[in-house]
């Protein structure tokens, strides 16, 4: 039996669609998180689901010295982090972006290193769906500049995969010949690295078959125009952020934009309050962008 501690603070659940399948989530993750979380399954690339938390106003990053990563933003939420450790503990890998890696060079994109409180539980879970012991590192990059430094190159029994272009994967391999973890370089373009054929190489050379992705929102944005993401996670947060003239914060998704019409859709599968933040679960849907 699962049985983790989760947070102090319970999740309420305060609207759900009905329940399209038998459980997925064991009895114990269920009454914690207050319902349940139904992936789906595609043949031909990984399920793709993203979790980002926003301020009221929909900055990720306050982009200041020492406040660049979500962290802030999130008010160090343990809701928000143990949720965070029960997606990361559904899937085969975790996808970030090297501004990611550079914001957070310490970071291990793993449950037991966002809530440790509850590592035994997420292990239990990991077992449970036939998950290797640690999801995956996938760093996307276009120049393949990565400090060699950052943690997960230090880790041995970690996998890091970098996707990158032609130029970068060249970069890549000489600067992290001498990771201690097992590092994979994935040259997937000339000038940008094509996510469609990168999904597919996933599935099918590496058995990709969940794919989390934690960052940043330009990648987010890339993967939204490409009609790969599945489910978002999104937390709001009650903190505003604002911004001031000449000093930009980033929003949910950059360096992409929808034009009227021709956007993606995201359909409410469930929201859930804990304390004074909220969890949304959606669906998205590419209908507007179908054509040509």
């Amino acid at each position: 039996m699962i049985e983790p501690g989760g947070p102090a603070e319970r999740f309420v659940q305060l609207w759900s669609v009905p329940a399209p399948a038998a459980p997925y989530l064991p009895e114990g993750v269920r009454r914690i998180y207050d319902g349940d979380w139904w992936p789906v399954r595609p043949s031909d690339r990984p399920y793709l689901y993203v979790n980002f938390v926003t301020s009221r106003d929909g900055r990720v990053s306050f982009a200041e010295p020492g406040a660049n990563s979500a962290g802030p933003i999130a008010g160090f939420s343990a809701a928000d982090r143990w949720l965070m450790g029960l997606l990361r503990a559904g899937c085969d890998a975790v996808l970030v972006g090297d501004g990611t890696l550079r914001a957070e060079p310490e970071h291990i994109w793993t449950s037991a290193h966002i809530y440790p409180d509850d590592a035994a539980a997420y292990a239990a879970l990991r077992q449970l769906w036939g998950l290797a012991p640690q999801p995956v590192q996938i760093i996307l990059s276009l120049d393949g500049a990565l400090d060699p430094a950052a943690a997960i190159f230090g880790r041995s029994d970690l996998t890091v995969l970098v996707a990158t272009t032609d130029g970068g994967a060249v970069r890549a391999r000489a600067s992290l010949a001498g990771s201690a973890a097992t590092v994979h370089v994935l040259a997937c373009g000339d000038s940008r690295v094509l996510l469609g054929p990168l999904m597919q190489q996933l599935r099918h050379d590496h058995g990709v078959r969940a794919l989390l992705c934690e960052g940043g929102p330009r990648v987010y944005g890339a993967l939204l125009a490409a009609r790969l993401v599945d489910d978002e996670f999104l937390t709001l947060s009650p903190l505003m952020a604002g911004e001031a003239a000449g000093q930009p914060r980033p929003s949910l998704v950059e360096g992409t934009a929808f034009a009227p019409g021709r956007t993606p859709r995201a359909e409410l599968l469930a929201l859930r309050r804990s304390g004074e933040y909220l969890f949304l679960h959606s669906r998205w849907h590419y209908d507007a962008l179908e054509g040509p």
